[in-house]
């Protein structure tokens, strides 16, 4: 009788386990594209209005006529919405292990800054030094501090499993 007891135990405990390894793609997409907007947001006021001068500025000491074009915006706003996504996909697959909540969120919006931001200014600084000044460098990387953990947090707010 006790071995008939365990043995359901541990059916239960195992579905229960599956049940929590299983990603609610729907919410991932929808926390995703929340988290995408907001980072969107957040990177055209960064790149249109804090750094918008320093940009035209190196763009003049190198002589480069930059004219926008459409579809390089495009690119940018769509992968930054891929971003979002990635960031709620990774609070979802870290969730049953970590629990859910903001302080998973933010384990895992700090893992996009480390992978989507931080990556970017040491190539900056390093593969371009001297073209590119540390203000253009730099800024994007301390403002991704803030935006991939802030943006996972609002994404991580609408998964549900």
């Amino acid at each position: 009788m006790q071995v008939n007891h365990q043995l359901q135990w541990h059916r239960l405990a195992n579905q229960a386990e599956e049940e929590m390894e299983k990603i609610n793609y729907g919410r991932v997409l929808l926390g995703g594209l929340a988290a995408g907007l907001l980072m969107n947001v957040s990177e055209a006021l960064l790149h249109g209005g804090v750094l918008g001068q320093a940009t035209v500025e190196l763009y003049q000491s190198l002589g480069v006529v930059a004219e926008p074009h459409p579809m390089n915006l495009a690119v940018l706003v769509t992968m930054t919405f891929l971003l979002g996504i990635g960031a709620v996909w990774l609070y979802a697959a870290i969730r049953p292990r970590f629990g859910p909540g903001v302080k998973t969120a933010l384990c895992a919006g700090l893992a996009v800054w480390v992978l989507a931001h931080l990556w970017s200014g040491v190539y900056l600084s390093a593969g371009f030094a001297g073209l590119v000044t540390p203000k253009l460098a730099w800024t994007p990387v301390a403002w991704g501090l803030v935006e991939a953990p802030l943006a996972t947090i609002v994404g991580a707010w609408l998964y549900r499993e």
